[in-house]
């Protein structure tokens, strides 16, 4: 493990930061949360019928757009859009057969059904499923891990994580959150689920440009359009203004009401008709996209979460960060970079880095973050069961 401590500025106080986040609602985003549903779906079953998780990694997927025509008060479907949902898992074990589509579709339509308020994923979604048995080899590292105790990495891989987040950050994480809050479409039910925010600040001035697809069904005519827009910017201005004096927010910013351009659709969701997505091309394990931070480019979500670290390490990157600058007092910034190599126990990373800004005594700060990230490797083994459960979200 080595320690160096972080020179230069951080991030916001740099002259400009941009960030970004992908609402639950975008096409990336879908295709994410369904293999990663699909992953947790997988592992409940092993974990009932067998007693652990098997081998598996369903984390390939793409979204192919369908086709709608968006109108005022309603508009149609005319082809749903497709999701096909690809990897490899354990299909048959011990006599037992792994109803393997079925779980993938009932989580999938479970999600939706949770997360959607005017998409029917029966009439609106076609979901394959393209799942194969894995490789010899890595099946085999999971049945040596059964032996040894400790999970064995499967890949070798990096993980990244940071902490605190800026200012930027978490403006622009709490802005997706509160728009796609299941009680705000209670209250609005013209704002779809597909929502982007782009943050950016320069100096001290913040600027957010949001993309909110509206429900057709929901919207009675171009004046109804233009009042939901002036009213959600209001809203968000009322939301953060406080904390953020002097913001400003774009939304729908393609808009042109001379034309009649506006962000309309059946389903709210772009997925519907405009955008294609796929795996990994969404947030980090931490729910942003930062190109001014260190960031990995796995895609965590539907890797098995026992022994694949280009998940797990990202995890535990992100987990490890936010606790070092918690209970280390005069730790103010922590990134932690660590790697794996493949066969090794999870818990005995090939190396880590450490980026600490501390204030006073650098060798003793360092000394006690070297201490916590130890204790915390020890709990990498049980990081499944966090991740299952759904109390750490991949995207």
């Amino acid at each position: 493990m080595i320690e160096i401590p972080l020179t230069g500025p951080p991030v916001h106080l740099l002259p400009l930061e941009i960030v970004e986040r992908k609402g639950i609602g975008h096409p990336d985003t879908i295709c994410d949360a369904l293999a990663e549903e699909f992953s947790r779906a997988l592992c409940r079953f092993y974990l009932e019928r067998f007693g652990f998780i098997l081998h598996h990694n369903v984390d390939k997927g793409l979204l192919f757009a369908g086709r709608t025509e968006p109108a005022f008060g309603g508009g149609r479907v005319l082809e749903p859009f497709e999701v096909f949902l690809v990897g490899r898992a354990t299909t048959e074990f011990r006599g037992v057969v792994v109803p393997v589509e079925d779980l993938a579709k009932e989580a999938a339509y479970r999600w939706f059904k949770a997360h959607f308020h005017a998409l029917n994923p029966e009439k609106h979604v076609r979901l394959k499923v393209c799942v194969r048995p894995g490789s010899p080899e890595l099946v085999e590292l999971f049945l040596k891990a059964q032996q040894k105790g400790v999970p064995l990495a499967n890949d070798t891989s990096v993980g990244v994580g940071y902490a605190p987040l800026s200012p930027l950050e978490k403006l622009v994480k709490e802005t997706e959150k509160y728009l796609n809050a299941p009680s705000f479409h209670a209250e609005h039910p013209a704002l779809g689920q597909d929502i982007k925010v782009m943050g950016v600040r320069e100096g001290d001035r913040f600027h957010l440009t949001v993309a909110c697809a509206m429900v057709g069904k929901y919207v009675s005519d171009p004046g109804a359009y233009w009042e939901t827009k002036e009213r959600l910017i209001n809203l968000l201005k009322d939301r953060f203004s406080g904390a953020y004096p002097g913001l400003e927010i774009a939304l729908n910013a393609a808009d042109d009401p001379e034309k009649g351009d506006v962000y309309l659709t059946v389903t709210g969701t772009s997925a519907e008709a405009g955008d294609d997505g796929e795996v990994g091309r969404g947030n980090r394990v931490n729910g942003l996209i930062t190109p001014l931070r260190p960031m990995s480019l796995e895609a965590a979500c539907g890797k098995n979460p026992v022994s694949h670290v280009g998940k797990i390490y990202n995890f535990f990157a992100q987990q490890t960060a936010e606790k070092l600058v918690s209970e280390i007092e005069e730790l103010k910034e922590a990134y932690v970079f660590l790697v794996s190599r493949i066969g090794s126990p999870i818990n005995e990373p090939q190396t880590i880095l450490l980026k600490l800004r501390a204030e006073g005594d650098f060798s003793r700060v360092s000394s006690r973050a070297r201490e916590l990230v130890k204790e915390e490797l020890e709990t990498i083994p049980s990081y499944y069961e966090k991740i299952v459960s759904g109390v750490w979200p991949c995207c």
